[in-house]
C-alpha cells in the first residue's frame, strides 16, 4: 500500500528541550495507524506537524503527497481532524455546527447524511452543552468527516470517557475505516491500540522505539505471563520462593501477582498447594501491548 505520511528525521525543540527527536515513519493507505505513549512523549506534537499547525526545526514530513507547510491550505481540504483539545460553543446546535464546517470545505458531505450516519438525528437540535461525552465524539467525528476527506487523525479521542462510551467509539472508528479512509489514532491507551491498530508507533521521549503491528510488539515479549490471586491475611511471599520460571513477585494489598515464563499457572498452584492454600481467583493473564511497552521503555504508561 502507499504511503499517505513520511516523516523522516523530523525534529521540534521548545527553549532548548528536543520534544520530538528525529522521528521517521510511514503510515499506509487504508490502515488504522497506532501513535502511542505517555503524555509528553512528543506525539501530539508530532501530528500538529504532520498536519502543519506547527513548523519543524529538523527532517521532513509529506502527507498525501503535500508539504504541510507549504501546502496548507490544499492539504486542510483533504484532511480531517479531531484536535485532542476540541470545543465548541456552548450554546452551539449540532445541525449548525456541521453546517458551519461545511462552508469550509469545497466538496463536503451532505450534513444530514452525517447526521444519520452518527446517530445524531435525535441531537440535530440539541445544543453542545446539553450533549454526552459519547455524543460529543460522535459530533467530533463528524465534523472531521465532512469535508469528504482521505485521511482523518483522531487525538486522544476517548480521554474521559466511561468504559462503554471508549467501547462504543471504537466501535465509530472501525466505521470510519470501512469508509475507505485512512486514520491516524494518537492515544496513550495501549489496550485501545492494541484492539484498532493495523499497525502501532510506540514514542517515548520523543523518539520511536518501536514500530509494528500490535501482535508482532506483543509477541517479542509472549512467553511473559502473569498469574494473579487474592492473597488470605496470613499469607508469606516467601512461599512463592524457588517458583521454577518466576522472575517477580509482587504483592498490592491482597493481590498478589507472579510474572514469568513457562506453565507459570500450575508450578503456582502446586506451591500455594503445598501450604494448604487454595485460592478461588487463581489465574493467568497473557502478554498485551503494555506488557510489550514496559518491556521496550522499562516502565509503565504515564496517563
Amino acid at each position: 500500500m502507499e504511503p499517505v505520511i513520511t516523516a523522516a528525521g523530523l525534529t521540534k525543540r521548545y527553549h532548548g528541550t528536543t520534544a520530538v527527536d528525529g522521528i521517521s515513519l510511514e503510515v499506509r493507505r487504508g490502515e488504522i495507524f497506532g501513535i502511542v505513549g505517555p503524555n509528553g512523549a512528543g506525539k501530539t506534537t508530532t501530528v500538529e506537524m504532520m498536519q502543519g499547525l506547527r513548523p519543524s526545526d529538523g527532517g521532513t514530513v509529506t502527507v498525501l503527497g503535500l508539504d504541510p507547510r507549504r501546502d496548507g491550505a490544499e492539504l486542510r481540504q483533504r484532511v480531517g481532524t479531531q484536535l485532542q483539545s476540541a470545543v465548541l460553543p456552548e450554546r452551539m446546535k449540532v445541525w449548525e455546527a456541521l453546517d458551519l464546517y461545511a462552508t469550509f470545505y469545497r466538496a463536503p458531505q451532505d450534513p444530514e447524511d452525517l447526521l444519520r450516519d452518527w446517530d445524531l438525528v435525535e441531537k440535530r437540535n440539541a445544543a453542545f452543552e446539553t450533549l454526552s461525552g459519547g455524543q460529543r465524539q460522535r459530533l467530533f467525528i463528524a465534523l472531521a468527516l465532512i469535508g469528504s476527506p482521505e485521511l482523518v487523525f483522531l487525538d486522544e479521542l476517548t480521554t474521559g470517557l466511561d468504559p462503554q462510551a471508549r467501547r462504543a467509539t471504537w466501535e465509530l472508528i472501525r466505521a470510519v475505516r470501512a469508509t475507505g479512509v485512512t486514520v491516524v489514532l494518537i492515544t496513550h491507551f495501549m489496550d485501545e491500540a492494541e484492539t484498532l491498530c493495523d499497525r502501532v508507533a510506540v514514542i517515548d521521549e520523543g523518539r520511536v522505539i518501536a514500530l509494528d503491528t500490535p501482535a508482532a510488539l506483543v509477541h517479542d515479549d509472549d512467553d511473559r505471563q502473569r498469574v494473579r490471586f487474592t492473597a488470605p491475611p496470613s499469607f508469606d511471599m516467601r512461599m512463592l520462593d524457588g517458583v521454577d520460571g518466576a522472575t517477580a513477585t509482587d504483592r498490592h494489598g491482597d493481590t498478589v501477582v507472579v510474572t514469568g515464563t513457562g506453565p507459570l499457572l500450575a508450578r503456582v498452584a502446586t506451591a500455594l498447594a503445598a501450604h494448604d492454600i487454595t485460592p478461588a481467583d487463581l489465574t493467568v493473564e497473557r502478554t498485551n501491548l503494555e506488557d510489550a511497552f514496559l518491556a521496550l521503555t522499562g516502565r509503565t504508561v504515564r496517563s
